[in-house]
């Protein structure tokens, strides 16, 4: 079939080919111009694949080349093919292992500097490893048993880059006997429909597979597919897998997962435009924009100093120590190489972002990683960070929510704290071929803090030893569960559909209607992020398990000296944070040595609601990097804060000095001068300047209308949303809003001119 008529078939026309393939002048569509075009391909495979940009001479790139050569030598020696393996000590299949030495070697004979470059035994090596093990292992007609993935991504594009890296010496007969086994386990027809396994991340790798298997044929036709094929992946979703208008990004249907299946669509996507950039197959411009606006829109607010959130990694986030200093490398590794074909004022943000990143991380030295694992990034990220024009970005202040992953990241100087929380659209954790088994509360209202100093709170070993009924923030019923409780990939998810809040971009007013993983526990959970600290709020904690129920206020991996102080209601742990309590609760703790392969002492404390709860609360305020005079002296002003309600119809604070009133409400009613006729969450702040800032959100995404009544002398509405239907001032403020569920949970900030108060 011609690629016309194919991609007519499986795409809707050729409009819809048309539009994601740019074309370009410079070739003639002669079987001689696009054979010079896939010289390009392979010639800039080789550069962003393996690494380009360094002198291969000068350090630290002449003694990783030489290593690699030293490598792929002994790999080169002991290979001994016979019908069940390649080398004496990786019995087939190996799926990982075999096709990443058969590449190994292939680099060594790419790159410059190893000693091997060009060597024609290595390169004839490397043929025959591939020609045999698609003989005995991935063979055309095979059985392609267990994960899909190693057969139709992770197999595929060892082997091909291999091949295509060695070029010559891979045969005629023994690239196509190749290719015949790629179409096999990877039919163009896994593209024909946007589902499945085949969205996403999984798409976007499934393209590269398909523009590989082109490239080692010089087939035109594949090539256009490969580039069509990726269509699906850059239109904004409101629900399922892709990138979200909030900045949310989701794979698996109910798992927000940017430090996972996000950066190998990140990356992937780099590599897709740097290497087809000028050639007849350049994705359009258009649709590189989505992807380019993602990196500030949905990655970077999930990278701290460096290191990527653990809330947004799903499954992964126990693979390894310091796994999240990995992830946050492979984002700045593939927004450096975004850059390359972004606009020069991307280009320089980025490279600033990134450059700040790089100088933050000092638990583990990005640069140094960066050395033993890439060496093209390790050429990127050297470059800027020794330009002295280009500034090193500092961390961001401000509020950043994204309500269809059930995430809220806040920001503010000298500290930062993310919260995760589950949905009716998120899961309360994903597990998975055997990973993550015990991440069941991790959805329960995890709230993610760091101080100055604080990189490795949860990188180093934290998962697995952590008590996994204890993680901070959350409120659990003790009951046992069994690993991998509920649906796997995420699927086990709350009926609750109030989870989310309302932000100005500075403060915010977020909460979470909580149900239990596989417990009959229900409860009402807010926080208001502010200047210095989090205020968090908790009502109507009800359950009916026969055993404890618990709210975690912190489980710091520590030694740190505790100081508490019950009668005044504060505690103080050194270094870390202070926490002041409210109501007169009784705050427990314990200090504990924990093992999980490695010691590692932990410092808990909770709060006791009790066998069987009804109706049970709290009330307690989170002061990160705090010292214990500015503790001893904000539990000192009960002024400070007023906590205007807290049950399970509304829950509000009021803080004067910024001039915030934050509500959530849980169904409609009336607090802190404040009525609303449904449920929603508010945040007013009152400025100095004489107006005031009323935001508003619909966090279950269902209100055809609603009104908000503020009982305060308002003069005028400064300006207008348009699903602000009406407004009435005067001694009181009414604010008609209609089809907030279009939001999708975002918020609406109004801001109204203030009247004295007679």
């Amino acid at each position: 079939m011609d690629a016309s008529r194919r991609l007519f078939l499986r795409f809707g026309g050729l409009a819809a080919a048309g539009a994601l393939v740019s074309g370009c002048t410079g070739h003639t569509g002669t079987e001689r111009g696009y054979a010079d075009a896939f010289a390009l391909l392979r010639r800039r495979w080789r550069d962003v694949t393996a690494g380009s940009g360094f002198d291969a001479a000068a350090a630290p790139y002449q003694n990783r080349l030489a290593t690699l050569g030293t490598v792929a030598a002994g790999h080169r020696d002991t290979m001994t093919p016979t019908a069940s393996s390649l080398w004496p000590d990786l019995a087939f299949p190996s799926f990982a292992t075999t096709p990443a030495r058969l590449r190994a070697m292939a680099r060594a004979y790419a790159l410059p500097g190893t000693g091997l470059t060009g060597d024609p035994g290595l390169g004839a090596a490397v043929a025959t490893g591939i020609d045999h093990y698609r003989r005995h292992v991935y063979a055309d007609g095979a059985d392609p048993a267990g994960n899909w993935w190693t057969w139709q991504i992770g197999v595929p594009k060892a082997l091909l880059d291999a091949a295509l890296l060695i070029g010559p010496h891979l045969t005629a007969r023994q690239s196509a006997a190749l290719g015949d086994a790629v179409d096999h386990f990877v039919p163009e027809r896994l593209l024909d429909d946007y589902d499945g396994t085949s969205t996403g991340a999984n798409r976007v790798d499934l393209c590269v597979v398909t523009l590989l298997r082109a490239v080692l044929g010089s087939d035109p036709d594949r090539a256009a597919l490969a580039v069509a094929a990726l269509a699906p992946v850059f239109p904004y979703v409101r629900e399922g897998d892709g990138f979200h208008r909030d900045g949310s990004f989701i794979q698996h249907t109910y798992v927000p997962y940017q430090g996972g299946y996000g950066v190998v669509l990140l990356s992937g996507l780099a590599t897709l435009f740097a290497v087809l950039r000028g050639s007849p197959w350049d994705i359009a411009a258009p649709h590189r924009q989505v992807v380019l606006d993602a990196v500030e829109r949905s990655f970077a607010p999930f990278v701290h100093d460096g290191f990527c959130m653990d809330l947004v990694r799903g499954r992964g986030v126990g693979r390894q120590p310091y796994g999240d200093h990995v992830k946050g490398r492979e984002i700045a590794a593939a927004i450096l190489l975004l850059g390359e074909t972004a606009s020069a004022a991307e280009r320089a943000r980025w490279q600033a972002m990134v450059k700040g990143w790089a100088l933050r991380d000092t638990s583990v030295s990005m640069l140094r990683a960066a050395e033993r694992a890439d060496l093209g990034f390790h050429a990127r990220l050297a470059a800027i960070t020794a330009d002295d024009a280009i500034p090193a970005a500092g961390e961001p202040s401000g509020h950043r929510l994204f309500p269809a992953s059930a995430r809220a990241v806040h920001r503010r100087p000298g500290w930062c704290a993310a919260l995760s929380m589950a949905s009716h659209r998120v899961g309360h954790y994903e597990h998975g071929n055997g990973e993550n088994p015990r991440g069941w509360h991790t959805g329960s209202g995890m709230l993610y803090w760091w101080a100055e100093g604080h990189g490795d709170q949860y990188s180093d070993h934290f998962w697995p030893t952590v008590d996994p009924y204890r993680l901070p923030g959350t409120t659990v019923s003790t009951r046992r569960l069994p690993d991998g409780a509920g649906e796997a990939w995420g699927a086990t998810r709350p009926p609750g559909r109030w989870v989310g809040g309302a932000t100005d971009g500075v403060y915010a007013s977020v909460g979470q209607h909580l149900n239990g993983v596989e417990s009959t526990l229900e409860a009402f959970k807010s926080w208001f992020f502010l200047d210095d600290g989090v205020v968090c709020l908790g009502a109507g904690i009800t359950a009916e398990d026969g055993v404890p129920v618990e709210t975690v206020v912190d489980n710091r991996r520590t030694d740190a000296p505790l100081v508490v102080d019950a009668r005044a209601g504060w505690a103080h742990l050194d270094g870390h944070a202070g926490y002041v309590l409210y109501g007169g609760a009784r705050l427990r703790r314990l200090r504990e040595a924990r093992r999980g392969g490695v010691p590692r002492t932990y410092v808990t404390l909770w709060l006791d609601h009790g066998v069987d709860p009804v109706a049970a609360g709290y009330a307690y305020l989170l002061l990160p990097g705090a010292s214990r005079e500015r503790t001893r002296a904000r539990a000192a002003d009960p002024a400070w804060v007023a906590v205007l309600a807290n049950t399970a119809r509304t829950q509000a604070v009021r803080v004067p000095s910024l001039g915030i009133t934050a509500v959530n409400f849980w169904t409609g009613g009336t607090t802190g001068g404040l009525t609303a006729s449904a449920p929603c969450a508010v945040l007013v702040r009152e400025r100095g300047d004489g107006t005031a800032a009323l935001t508003v959100s619909d966090p279950r995404c269902d209100l055809d209308e609603l009104t908000l009544t503020w009982d305060r002398p308002v003069g005028g509405v400064l300006d207008r949303h348009p699903l602000l239907d009406g407004a009435a001032t005067g001694a009181r403020l009414i604010l008609r809003f209609g089809r907030l569920a279009d939001l999708d949970g975002g918020s609406i900030t109004v801001t109204v001119r203030l009247v004295d108060r007679v």
